[in-house]
């Protein structure tokens, strides 16, 4: 029998996402024939669904795990806000501060389905730096949200659509160095080394590669990202080898358990979400990187973008404890 590991109780926590949004748009349906146009499948149609993503599914992770959360982005001035503002009109526990940017459209990801096989993906965006006029009025927005009292902890959501720019991320990296604020960062790779002093610092293994030259060697790549980064702790995503993680005095890898995946998309803001929570909660890295791990698989057995679910992830810790 396993150490116990019991899922905490976030419901008095309350986390401020700062980072891209997109539309996740799902068109699905069945392929019986090849089109007579050209060497492609043809999909009837069946279903069509949005679904929120990039930072606005962590909040939703957020919010599945119990806790509050604030929801600070960019959006145009388009159908793609619109749309946006209407999956998440959630209630109280979220808010959302979104700054209209009237020169760049909504992102808004198509992914045509045949069963679970996804076939193409169309992507509708802008993705240049927002004016320092635009960075202004965000910085404004996260001083006011932090100066509130009501914030513990923040997720840097980067999706590389612009709205994170490096003096952006910088000065938000210097009030919570101020204020005395956790920072959980999922980078990508334009700015990867502008989040100094972050809390957790949780890139995958091809982004570190990419950004540090080093292929192989997990503590090598901690040691890089450490100097360039002075952070308390590297959780590194391997995909289905699991996650590493290193505190500062000693690394870690904890495999995760073999799964039937049905799509990938989703899982690093689950695991983001968890992490940030329960780090919050005061959970051991071995705990936190077992919890984060199952949270991250049990969102790749669904098809699409879906956040994690805080009952299916408690029972899936009691039953490994028992075994």
């Amino acid at each position: 029998m396993k150490g116990s590991i019991n899922l905490p109780d976030f419901s008095d926590m309350h986390i401020l996402i700062v980072g891209d949004i997109m539309v996740d748009r799902y068109i699905s349906g069945e392929v019986k024939r090849i089109s007579p146009e050209a060497p492609v499948p043809v999909v009837e149609q069946r279903h069509f669904e949005n679904r929120a993503g990039g930072a606005a599914n962590v909040a939703l992770n957020v919010l599945e795990l119990g806790a509050k959360a604030t929801l600070l982005s960019i959006t145009g001035s388009d159908e793609g806000r619109a749309i946006i503002s209407e999956v998440l009109d959630l209630g109280e526990r979220l808010t959302l501060e979104f700054v209209t940017c009237k020169d760049r459209k909504t992102t808004v990801k198509t992914r045509v389905m045949a069963g679970y096989q996804h076939l193409i993906r169309v992507d509708n965006e802008d993705k240049h730096d927002i004016s320092s006029e635009q960075e202004r009025i965000i910085l404004d927005k996260f001083k006011g949200l932090i100066d509130s009292g009501q914030i513990d902890g923040v997720i840097l959501q980067d999706y590389n659509k612009g709205m994170l720019t490096k003096t952006g991320i910088e000065a938000i990296m210097d009030y919570c160095s101020l204020k005395q604020i956790p920072t959980f960062v999922d980078p990508k790779e334009k700015n990867f080394f502008a989040y100094r002093g972050c809390t957790i610092f949780k890139p995958n293994k091809k982004e570190v590669t990419r950004s540090t030259g080093i292929f192989s060697d997990l503590d090598a790549m901690d040691g890089y990202l450490r100097e360039r980064l002075s952070h308390n702790i590297t959780l590194i995503t391997l995909g289905q080898d699991g996650l590493y993680v290193n505190d500062g005095s000693q690394g870690a890898t904890y495999a995760t358990a073999p799964r039937i995946i049905a799509d990938v998309c989703g899982a690093g803001d689950s695991v983001i979400s968890v992490v940030s929570l329960c780090y919050l909660k005061g959970m051991d890295m071995s705990s936190l990187a077992n919890v984060a791990n199952i949270a991250g698989g049990q969102v790749c057995e669904s098809p699409g973008v879906v956040p994690v679910n805080y009952e299916k992830l408690r029972q899936e810790l009691v039953k490994n404890d028992n075994k």
